[in-house]
């Protein structure tokens, strides 16, 4: 006789544990605790066995009943229930490990390994630990475009389109990876490209005026606080480097004979090596920086200690207390000043790209062009010195 959902209401729990038949396999178990769970028992090469269906009420009689048939059609199929079973739970785990930080681990340990600069992994960090941190636990496999969008359109509405469209590109770069690892079928991040809204697009601030710049030499001249970090902006100034390559410099990448600083690709954001030669000015500030003291390695060290850099915000509070605002100039805008006075003076451009370690946004030309202008970088950075010089008596 098969069982009704009243019957299985109204069964109670026992002493002990007993069962009440559906038929064809199919019964009950009825705990002394009182919780009741669906099992099929049936013979598989000639062996009895037992296969749990899932408790009562959350799987109800007519879904005992279709999970038995469906065990019952993988026997005629010669295939075990039980074993069918098992695999599906170990398929689950699997997936279920196969999670989007799992693999956007896996994708930051490689970008180590490549050697990227410590402030793109700072940012690729970011970008996983923080902004993606919905994303944790979901089977990557399972993510969709509309899941992407909806954690994507706060940041983007929220002013910040730019960090939008990168944390999109560090986001498939994580599913690329788990694309060519058999762990997702696509990208689903792909169809986003349109449903995001442009960057503004903003330049470094910077000042171009030749007065203007002399008035901002003079007050670096003339600044009373810690000497090593206006030394260090002059020398950024007169080299033409990014702020992170100035404070990184070490004593160990200058030939004082030569007159050069070569930069290692490991710091360098092409990851290039790249050559300076030192003007008179910059290689005087060099020396009136440099420590005879052997374990002390860099050229412009923190207040802090020796072992340490310039705080990354160190140029910019400086600029602040001069009076500069974040809008006026801030000091990677160095670099913009001197490839604006210089283009705007009519030196060679090539030259001056070259100088500011710029790479070639034509491929061909990138390829086949390998001069370094080295004789004509020497000239332009003693030229570039001494104008700074006459700016400062404007």
């Amino acid at each position: 006789m098969h069982l009704s959902d009243l019957q299985i209401r109204k069964a109670k729990q026992k002493d002990k544990p007993y069962r009440l038949t559906d038929g064809l396999g199919l019964h009950l178990a009825v705990k002394p605790t009182g919780s009741k769970l669906w099992q099929f028992r049936y013979r598989y090469m000639g062996k009895e066995k037992l296969l749990s269906l899932g408790p009562y009420p959350a799987v109800s009689l007519a879904d005992a009943r279709r999970k038995r048939d469906d065990a019952k059609r993988l026997l005629v199929d010669g295939i075990d229930p039980s074993v069918r079973k098992h695999l599906e739970q170990i398929d689950a785990q699997v997936k279920a490990r196969m999670t989007f930080k799992e693999v956007a681990d896996e994708y930051y340990e490689s970008l180590v390994d490549r050697g990227l600069a410590a402030a793109t992994l700072r940012k690729k960090r970011w970008h996983i630990e923080d902004l993606a941190k919905p994303l944790h636990n979901r089977p990557i496999d399972q993510i969709t475009a509309a899941e992407l969008l909806h954690l994507l359109k706060p940041i983007e509405r929220s002013g910040r389109r730019e960090t939008a469209k990168k944390l999109r590109a560090t986001i498939s770069a994580i599913f690329r990876l788990a694309m060519v690892t058999m762990r997702a079928p696509a990208d689903p991040s792909a169809a986003l490209n349109d449903a995001l809204l442009a960057p503004k697009v903003k330049g470094r601030a910077a000042i171009i005026d030749e007065n203007e710049f002399g008035q901002l030499l003079r007050r670096l001249d003339d600044y009373t606080g810690w000497p090593v970090i206006p030394a260090a902006m002059k020398f950024q100034i007169l080299t033409c480097t990014r702020p992170s390559e100035t404070r990184g410099a070490r004593k160990n990448e200058f030939d004082l004979d030569a007159r050069t600083w070569t930069i290692p690709p490991t710091r360098m954001k092409m990851r290039r090596e790249h050559k300076v030669p030192l003007s008179r000015q910059a290689f005087s500030i060099v020396m009136e920086n440099w420590s005879a003291i052997d374990d002390v390695e860099l050229v412009f060290p923190s207040l802090i200690s020796n072992r340490k850099l310039i705080s990354e915000n160190a140029f910019n509070t400086v600029l602040r207390r001069l009076g500069y605002s974040g809008d006026e100039v801030t000091a990677h805008g160095f670099r913009v000043t001197a490839s604006t006075i210089l283009n705007s003076r009519e030196h060679n451009p090539d030259v001056i790209e070259a100088m500011l370690a710029h790479q070639d946004t034509n491929v061909i030309r990138r390829t086949y062009n390998r001069t370094t202008y080295w004789d004509q970088r020497v000239e332009l950075m003693q030229v570039w010195a001494d104008l700074c010089d006459q700016f400062r008596s404007l």
